[in-house]
């Protein structure tokens, strides 16, 4: 007949579960100390990415500030569709209410499109964000900005306190939008 533990034995079970859960914390607490440093790593080269592409127009502005004329949109945009006929991959697209500047040759679909339009709004989106404003399914939305992701156009940020992924767009939002969701 086999004996149970006596109390010397419950008392080594409860100090080795006691060092288990402290050496728990402990790793839980320096994956979430460089996750956050990971996260502002992201953010500062996010919001340098957004500085230094935002807005075309500005850049050729700044360029050519100490020329007699100024670059207007409608200059960029007839340059740009020149462009476009010579087969380079450059072409002009709209998303929303903002025009981009395409510079690869892929081709957006009318579901990368409106994500671009919902983006917009705060610079990121998330999967149960693109579900419920745009009533898909969740195989819909991943596909969507999965190739959104292929493409370039997105950023994925995991390091967010409510563990919801988010997919940044730095082509369409504004660089005081980056620091907004902390």
């Amino acid at each position: 007949m086999r004996r149970r533990p006596g109390i010397g034995g419950l008392q080594t079970a409860a100090a080795a579960r006691d060092q288990y859960r402290l050496l728990g914390e402990n790793v839980a607490k320096l994956r979430t100390d460089l996750m956050k440093e990971q996260l502002a790593t992201f953010r500062s080269q996010l919001e340098e990415f957004a500085r230094k592409h935002k807005e075309l127009c500005k850049l050729l502005r700044q360029k050519r500030k100490h020329d007699r004329e100024a670059v207007s949109e409608d200059d960029c945009l007839r340059a740009i569709s020149k462009l476009k006929t010579l087969g380079s991959g450059f072409e002009v697209i709209s998303a929303g209410k903002k025009k981009l500047v395409r510079s690869v040759p892929t081709e957006l679909k009318k579901d990368h499109n409106e994500i671009l339009e919902l983006a917009q709004a705060q610079g990121y989106v998330t999967v149960d964000e693109v579900e419920r404003r745009l009533s898909w399914t969740h195989g819909r939305a991943i596909d969507a900005l999965d190739t959104l992701l292929d493409e370039g156009l997105a950023m994925i940020d995991d390091g967010h306190s409510d563990g919801k992924r988010r997919y940044w767009f730095p082509c369409v939002s504004s660089i005081s939008s980056f620091g907004a969701d902390s």
